[in-house]
């Protein structure tokens, strides 16, 4: 076993072996962060979510650079939406809902260009996508079974929506064990005061559901790991 890493957080220090941790992407996928997604038809401003790109990738390439394992997620739903319960397909305008056509393709349907993540943070050979009907990143997944494999006990989560994708993902990871680091500047909310509450809540109480860092704490703590660029 290795020294562990520190990461200086809210409220204490967190503390990580690169073996068994996991930075986890959440739906940075086109219809949430690109203008003409279903983000964008429920009346979000997609701007906000936005400005986790640029930290989020510094934090992609030092993840990658250090040997720590990437996964990515997808909310999205199968053609015939036989998935997509009434209480979510119903959402938005009636022209604009989950399957409806829409610039990038039918919304948030697996397959669809809408559905892909994003080009600036694409990932790479050998990183898994996992492609989640629900939320939370574990409902109907295989995620727990891929962690569980791959001896992960701690996640560094990122990703889009604070108060919604990535609550969910955090507490139930929470509840089943695993030691979870938001950070702050590479979760995005439509809302404000949302990301603000939803980030306080997670570090609450001693750390109720997990630790708040900002990336380049993070980002500084790996870089001892780094491989040199030839």
């Amino acid at each position: 076993m290795t020294t562990p890493l520190a990461v200086g957080a809210d409220p204490t220090s967190f503390r990580f072996e690169p073996a068994t941790t996991a930075l986890l992407v959440i739906d940075m996928q086109r219809d949430f962060v690109e203008p003409g997604g279903f983000g964008e038809t429920l009346g979000n401003d997609v701007s906000r979510l936005r400005g986790v790109i640029a930290p989020l990738r510094r934090t992609l390439a030092a993840t990658r650079a250090a040997g720590v394992r990437v996964i990515h997620t997808r909310e999205g739903h199968l053609p015939d939406l036989s998935d997509c319960p009434p209480a979510k397909l119903e959402r938005g305008r009636p022209s604009m809902r989950i399957g409806d056509p829409g610039p990038n393709g039918r919304i948030l349907v697996r397959g669809e260009h809408g559905h892909g993540i994003i080009d600036e943070l694409a990932p790479v050979d050998g990183e898994t996508v996992i492609d989640k009907p629900g939320k939370g990143a574990f409902y109907r997944t295989g995620l727990g079974e891929v962690l569980s494999a791959a001896g992960i006990t701690s996640l560094v989560v990122t990703g889009v929506t604070t108060e919604v994708c990535v609550h969910t993902t955090v507490r139930e990871a929470n509840d089943r064990g695993y030691e979870c680091l938001v950070l702050s500047d590479c979760v995005g909310s439509y809302f404000p005061e949302f990301q603000a509450a939803g980030l306080a809540m997670i570090s609450a109480q001693g750390g109720i559901f997990g630790w708040v860092a900002p990336s380049a704490a993070y980002v500084a703590a790996l870089s001892v790991l780094a491989t040199p660029a030839r």
